[in-house]
């Protein structure tokens, strides 16, 4: 074998199923053609193969990973993600070929190659001091532990802080966050118009990061444990049984007010939270002893969860030939709720908050949560739903059982939830005296 400058070295990549086994990880295979003067065509066709760390089913590898125009958003989900992992690898390995003397490219290198992907090497990093900095590490240090959803919130949180150094003119250190700067950050939280339980919930994210660099060896306030801001009580609002009969009842004037109509009665009988229910199809159905049962993850806790499906939702997928509704953003679902519930004369005034644009320049958003008396059907969201079946069937259902459906951590989180104060419970505990 000769090098030969003007023979452009090719090499292309694909994955192939191996298995026997219903569940396996995918063979990669590395197909190299490289000059060979001793070969007919002066070049030569290697291929190499290894396994991955990518496994998936058979089924879903054979019959659903290559489909088009899917509907179905679970199978869409699975092909993105599988997909995504795919392009990094087949990135990886092609700019290690490029990098490579071909000369020495064969099945061990291709192992070498797979392993150092799995296993690359930890680059020594200093860890930063401040705020802002410290965020970016907490978030890529931890980056297995959160969803996407999650990462987005710490970014919410890190933005502000940024605007907040911005206007300070002085960059925020981990060391700074004592009681002089929760002070600062509360004016400043006042005066951007967030609300006090917003700044409450917030100033504890910015404790977890301070605690977090502490077991990093980075140097916090000693008044870090004692900072508190109050937490401003607010009225829980849900769709009463009699509510949602009001709802199941009235006349929609649109199909998307109907299939929205559908989802908000699934998610009041199943407790979920929309980036779960949303996803529900009827493959996740299964009926043992006579009764439809759903199975899913829960994309939040990635708990598998096995729920009875409640005769109201049976009555929904009856008539739509026992599919769920069409999947919609969340951003339509909140807005078309609202809608239904107009329609639906949930008019009755109460005390809450809801989102809207504070900002008196038309072309600049600044969302804040208004405080002041509205109509109900104004103050609905897609987490109503949840807390709905939470606080519908509390008393009716033993309270573990409703935990394990709404998936809080605890008892103490699930009361706190529904609203019930410690008056509510003892007047329930005189039914037993």
């Amino acid at each position: 074998m000769l090098n030969n400058p003007d023979f452009k070295t090719m090499a292309t990549v694909n994955f192939l199923y191996r298995s026997t086994k219903d569940q396996a990880a995918l063979n990669i295979r590395l197909l190299h053609r490289f000059f060979d003067d001793s070969e007919p065509k002066g070049y030569r066709d290697l291929i190499l193969g290894t396994k991955t760390k990518l496994s998936v089913s058979k089924h879903y590898w054979n019959q659903q990973h290559n489909l088009k125009r899917v509907k179905d958003i679970e199978i869409s989900n699975k092909q993105t993600e599988i997909n995504q992992e795919i392009n990094k690898i087949q990135n990886y390995i092609l700019k290690a070929f490029n990098q490579a003397d071909h000369g020495k490219i064969d099945k061990d290198w291709l192992k070498a190659a797979i392993h150092s992907y799995y296993n690359p090497e930890v680059k020594t990093t200093s860890i930063p001091k401040d705020l802002i900095g410290y965020i970016d590490y907490y978030i890529e240090d931890r980056k297995h532990d959160f969803s996407n959803t999650s990462i987005a919130k710490l970014n919410v949180v890190k933005h502000k802080m940024e605007r907040l150094q911005a206007k300070r003119g002085k960059t925020i250190m981990i060391a700074d966050i004592g009681g002089d700067f929760k002070n600062e950050f509360a004016e400043y939280y006042k005066a951007e118009k967030y609300s006090q339980n917003t700044a409450q919930r917030e100033l504890g994210t910015l404790k977890t990061f301070c605690k977090h660099a502490m077991s990093k060896g980075v140097q916090i306030h000693h008044q870090l444990d004692d900072l508190k801001l109050k937490k401003k009580s607010v009225k829980k609002i849900h769709l009463s049984f009699d509510e949602l009969k009001q709802i199941e009842d009235a006349s929609m004037n649109h199909e998307h007010q109907e299939n929205s109509r559908d989802w908000l009665i699934i998610s009041c009988y199943t407790g979920q939270r929309i980036s779960d229910f949303m996803r529900f199809n009827s493959d996740m159905i299964r009926i043992e002893k006579g009764k439809n049962l759903l199975e899913f993850k829960q994309q939040k806790t990635q708990k598998l969860m096995t729920i009875p499906l409640h005769q109201k939702v049976l009555e929904i997928l009856d008539k739509r030939n026992g599919e769920f509704p069409r999947a919609i953003s969340d951003q339509r679902y909140n807005d078309y709720i609202k809608e239904v519930c107009q329609l639906s004369e949930l008019d009755e005034m109460i005390d809450g908050k809801r989102s809207k644009n504070i900002s008196k320049d038309e072309k600049v958003s600044k969302i804040r949560s208004v405080s002041g008396t509205f109509k109900k059907w104004e103050l609905v969201t897609s987490h109503i739903g949840r807390r709905s079946f939470c606080t519908n069937f509390y008393g009716q259902i033993p309270t573990n059982y409703l935990i394990y459906v709404s998936g809080h951590s605890s008892e103490a989180l699930f009361l706190q939830y529904v609203g019930k104060s410690n008056k509510d419970l003892a007047m329930e505990l005189i039914n037993y005296f």
